[in-house]
């Protein structure tokens, strides 16, 4: 006997139906795809990363129903996390950039002075009102306690005959200043060196300036200090008619110990409308805003300065202090704006004119690692610039040629700005909602900042280009890597020396 057999031709609608299923399952891919590219080309558009996102979305959420702030704070919070990972602040700054505790040379550079030793404040407060070119004014051993008024300096030294302030070797004196502003300097060709300088105000808005560089104050040095706990540790701005151009601020170190308890601005190295600055082989970090509108800076040239130089730094927005909600930017050539009396043409016509950030690591920031605001000219050189929101040029005013940075994030304009980038190896911003991090995979172990390449190291492809100076004092060979250093153990090993 014959088993039952199906109905002849019943098998012709399950074929059917299989087809039907596939093309459906096939439509939804095809739905599902596109829905991906679309928001990736969104996301890229748009250029919000997700710890720019999830502030936003904290924000918009504020003051409505109980389960729409809950549900903010999860999305927020999961954004952050795929996007920086975990938030775990780190105990010991890096030892190899900033200060160096050896002397220089265990004399000064002067000239033919006079060696002035003071060990006290008020012998110090004198020295400095009645020095004369080419004195040197050295302080004693100790700690060194300052009250009241600010330190005026108003005596000019000479080109060739320079006034120098300093410690024999960097830790061996201390001055503490509570009080509003440090080294308040009017006067000309000054050097600052080996000093540690701490800010020590029962309230953060009472200590602003380690260094208040006004006026006519130009030619300026401020070399191997290590200078803490304030609002704007280094203060550079015009006054009736004269700007304190051409200074230099190298090998110091800039910290806080606390997140800043003020509504003044926090930035390290506050330089409004002076030209012709080099800022290099600093050590920026922890510049972190409590309060106001939360936004700091780790350094920024603005108020229609030009040719201002950001070069071999390291910034690192949060390192010890971390997770406080707010937005740190690392570098910037315009800030965040500036009144058009504090400009130096009273126009501000620019932010800033022809200024250059070159070879610098900037890393561990919850906004823009460098962010240009009407800046013309800007020259963006070989950063390396990670664990940032990335690089933005912004308004029709900027203009800028970037090559050779390495970023994990995108390089992108904004309102209208222009921006020339012909070789730079950058992340897909939409890769950072899913946690994935390219630029970061190409080293050892980003995290500790260990910067090692994990494999060989990536290297641009227009050699013609000329080169930026290297963080680690390494030479560049005709053909260099993206970033700020070729081989990052030549800088560990300046901390082991």
């Amino acid at each position: 006997m014959q088993p039952d057999q199906p109905p002849r031709g019943s098998r012709k609608p399950a074929a059917r139906r299989h087809r039907r299923g596939a093309a459906v399952l096939a439509a939804l891919a095809a739905a599902c795809f596109t829905a991906l590219v679309a928001a990736a080309v969104a996301i890229e558009t748009l250029g919000i990363s997700p710890r720019l996102l999830a502030p936003y979305i904290d924000r918009r959420a504020s003051g409505h129903n109980a389960l729409i702030e809950i549900a903010a704070k999860f999305v927020s919070g999961r954004l952050l996390a795929v996007d920086r990972g975990e938030l775990i602040p780190r105990i010991d700054y890096p030892d190899w950039i900033g200060t160096v505790a050896r002397p220089r040379d265990g004399t000064p550079e002067a000239g033919p002075g006079r060696v002035i030793l003071v060990g006290s404040p008020d012998a110090a407060a004198r020295a400095i009102e009645y020095a004369e070119p080419g004195d040197v004014i050295e302080f004693l051993p100790g700690t060194y306690r300052f009250i009241g008024r600010a330190l005026e300096v108003t005596r000019a030294g000479r080109a060739e005959l320079p006034i120098t302030v300093r410690a024999e070797r960097l830790g061996r004196v201390v001055l503490e200043f509570a009080m509003l502003e440090g080294f308040h300097v009017r006067a000309p060709h000054w050097i600052f060196e080996n000093l540690v300088v701490r800010g020590a105000c029962a309230s953060h808005v009472e200590c602003e300036h380690a260094f208040h560089i006004v006026g006519p104050a130009r030619n300026v040095v401020i070399r191997n200090n290590l200078l803490r706990d304030f609002n704007a540790h280094i203060k550079i701005n015009g006054d009736g008619g004269h700007f304190p151009d051409a200074g230099q601020i190298v090998s110091n170190t800039l910290v806080n110990a606390a997140p800043r308890q003020t509504d003044t601005p926090v930035t390290p190295i506050d330089l409004v409308a002076a030209s012709d600055w080099t800022i290099e082989a600093n050590l920026i970090a922890d510049f972190v805003k409590a309060r106001g509108d939360g936004t700091s800076y780790g350094g920024f040239a603005k108020g229609g300065g030009a040719n201002n130089r950001f070069i071999r730094n390291v910034v690192l927005c949060e390192h010890r202090l971390r997770g406080v909600p707010g937005r740190r930017v690392g570098l910037s050539l315009g800030g965040g704006g500036s009144a058009m009396a504090s400009c130096r043409d009273r126009r501000c016509v620019v932010e800033h004119e022809g200024g250059e950030i070159a070879g610098n690591l900037i890393a561990s920031c919850s906004d823009e690692g460098i962010y240009l605001n009407r800046a013309a000219r800007a020259l963006l050189l070989h950063n390396t610039v990670i664990d940032t929101a990335g690089v933005v040029v912004r308004y029709p005013d900027s203009s800028a040629r970037a090559y050779g940075n390495l970023i994990d994030g995108p390089l992108r304009t904004r309102d209208g700005a222009t921006l020339h980038a012909p070789d730079n190896r950058t992340g897909v911003l939409a890769f950072s909602f899913i946690g994935l991090h390219p630029v970061l995979r190409l080293f050892r172990n980003p995290n500790e900042l260990d910067l090692r390449w994990s494999g060989a190291p990536p290297r641009v492809h227009n050699s013609g280009e000329s080169a930026a100076p290297e963080l680690c004092g390494v030479a560049r060979p005709s053909v260099p890597a993206y970033g700020a250093f070729e081989d990052f153990a030549a800088c560990t090993e300046r901390g082991t020396q």
